[in-house]
């Protein structure tokens, strides 16, 4: 198994989540490259911070190469000011649903009013419960891909 394939699912949020709630750390995060193929985001999160690439994604969205290294939270900071244009900022609350983890991001700026979920999966077709809260599957919408939101910001309809 390739301890680098980061195989997730995500949806819509519809309704309060916030009940099932353990913890929440604001996220601020630039993108220095953003082609498909090669993603490089930079990440703070609460006092740590990462550098990620991430690869294309397959046919359905739900799996791709993900490469991730904790970086000095200084060095993210200059890192941010070189990124492409509108760097992204979000809550990022955790759940955990019958036994699962679920991660949603709040976000702030120009997405306001977007709410996302994510979960990882082992494999692209493990079950597993949704909260009533989990609405419209978007994985593999490209829309709802944060190095599109820093480019075409969410418009809540």
């Amino acid at each position: 198994m390739n301890n680098n394939l980061e195989i997730e699912r995500k949806f819509l949020v519809n309704g309060d989540f916030r009940k099932d709630i353990i913890s929440s750390e604001h996220i601020k995060q630039g993108f220095l490259s953003s082609v498909p193929e090669r993603i490089v985001r930079v990440r703070i999160y609460g006092n740590r911070a990462f550098l990620t690439i991430k690869g294309i994604a397959n046919e359905s969205g739900t799996s791709r190469y993900e490469f991730e290294k904790e970086i000095d939270t200084a060095d993210a900071e200059r890192l941010l000011e070189i990124c492409e244009p509108e760097i992204i900022e979000k809550t990022r609350f955790i759940s955990i649903f019958k036994g699962k983890k679920i991660e949603i991001d709040v976000f702030e700026g120009q997405n306001s009013g977007l709410v996302v979920a994510e979960i990882e999966l082992k494999t692209e077709d493990e079950f597993f419960e949704k909260p009533p809260w989990l609405g419209k599957e978007v994985t593999g919408n490209i829309i709802y891909y944060n190095s599109n939101l820093s480019k075409m910001p969410f418009v809540n309809p």
